[in-house]
């Protein structure tokens, strides 16, 4: 059974700093015609960094949409064209202050398709040394170092409820 849709035109209806906003009018695959409002991303990374001692690096920060402080694991937006292994170290280092020595791939994510197209890349590091943390203009952040033991609880209890933080520590911490 077929269940694509078939764009009949897409118009541009808000062009951001960090996203893009389409209004698309598709043919359904039963004939009926509909619209489709779709928010364009980058895409992004994100880190699960576990220390020698066991321990994961967390980052407290504001989140404007939702009014309040939330724990995450260090992520951030890729630039356009950027390769996402290299903005996996950028972010690294720009958020916590550390390079890692050696780093896993966990595969991507889509944040929400049913209105985004926005894939995030989960990463484990290890093998952390500290160089100093740099954060972007405007972003302001406060590192925390958890036990991971406590940091799956956080998770578990939905102390911890950042998507992109629960998928990346499921991928690299459970078989």
């Amino acid at each position: 059974m077929n269940i694509d849709e078939k764009t009949i035109d897409s118009q541009c209806v808000y062009d951001g700093k960090i996203m893009k906003v389409h209004r698309d009018n598709v043919e359904l695959s039963t004939g009926k015609k509909s619209v489709r409002e779709i928010v364009h991303h980058s895409g992004g990374v994100v880190i699960a960094a576990i220390k020698d001692d066991g321990k994961i690096l967390a980052v407290k920060q504001f989140r404007y949409p939702l009014k309040t402080t939330i724990i995450e694991l260090p992520a951030g937006k890729l630039e356009e064209g950027e390769n996402p292994d290299i903005a996996a170290a950028r972010e690294l280092e720009e958020e916590t202050g550390y390079r890692a020595g050696s780093w896993k791939s966990l595969g991507y994510i889509y944040t929400s398709p049913g209105y985004s197209d926005e894939k995030l890349y989960l990463y484990l590091a290890k093998n952390l040394e500290f160089v100093g943390e740099h954060p972007d203009d405007g972003e302001i952040l406060k590192v925390f170092e958890y036990p991971l033991k406590e940091f799956i609880e956080n998770v578990k209890s939905g102390e911890i409820s950042d998507a992109k933080t629960v998928c990346a520590i499921m991928r690299a911490f459970y078989d």
